[in-house]
């Protein structure tokens, strides 16, 4: 018996390894895509988040629908994805990397997010017990027994994204501009956090338990039904 107390947790790790392996495949085709394209071919990108800028030809003279198959549909996501700011982004054989550098912290820290929870997480009927269950239960224990759970899953959250938004916001609210390193470094934290909160979302399903009572938690809790008062 696994120590949620189901028979097994397959279904955790595959989870863990699908959001893993989808995040790690985009941040290996980050690096591959200006590699495999023609040397000095995309240069100096300036666009938009969310919006697509380079699917026609345009004044920088650059299309990625001219792209080989495979770098056309991820320079099309980072497109789509990412502003492609020129001076936030590295360069790979002469060519301008499909997303900057904090969108690869990012996908690192999702594929690292991913990957641990396929080794540590278990279903734990739900989102927030399931995140924190990549934790020993020996450290979570008195978390548990005192019911401070909510706080733990929100701090952990914090710590995650504060040092991507305080970084970002600054830029935005002064004259300041972060360096390469620094947005690498917040990206991936926060690409941690929302591989775990992912996992934990597609891995928490109390339909695995005949009830909540089965739920093993740290420190020998158990989940309750709250009780009806009577009018």
């Amino acid at each position: 018996m696994e120590r949620n107390g189901l028979a097994s947790r397959r279904r955790d790790q595959k989870v863990g390894r699908w959001v893993g392996g989808i995040s790690f495949f985009f941040l290996v085709s980050f690096f591959l895509a200006p590699a495999l394209a023609e040397s000095g071919t995309i240069v100096e990108l300036s666009g938009r988040a969310n919006m697509l800028d380079y699917h026609k030809e345009n004044d920088q003279n650059f299309t990625w629908t001219e792209l080989n198959f495979y770098s056309a549909a991820i320079y099309a996501f980072g497109d789509l994805n990412c502003h492609n700011k020129h001076e936030r982004s590295w360069s790979i054989n002469g060519n301008q990397m499909p997303v900057c550098v904090r969108d690869l912290g990012i996908f690192a820290g999702l594929a690292l997010g991913g990957f641990v929870y396929s080794r540590y997480g278990v279903n734990r009927w739900t989102v927030r017990d399931t995140f924190l269950s990549i934790l020993p239960d020996a450290k979570l224990k008195p978390i548990y027994q005192s019911n401070r759970r909510t706080m733990a899953f929100v701090l952990i959250g914090l710590v995650c994204v504060v040092p991507m938004a305080l970084d970002g916001f600054t830029q935005l609210l002064t004259d300041r501009e972060s360096t390469a390193f620094l947005r690498l470094a917040t990206g991936l934290p926060f690409g941690f956090g929302l591989g775990l909160f992912f996992a934990a979302a597609y891995s928490a399903r109390p339909t695995k338990f005949t009830g909540p009572s089965q739920v093993k938690l740290p420190g020998n809790v158990r989940f309750q039904r709250p009780t009806q008062e009577e009018e």
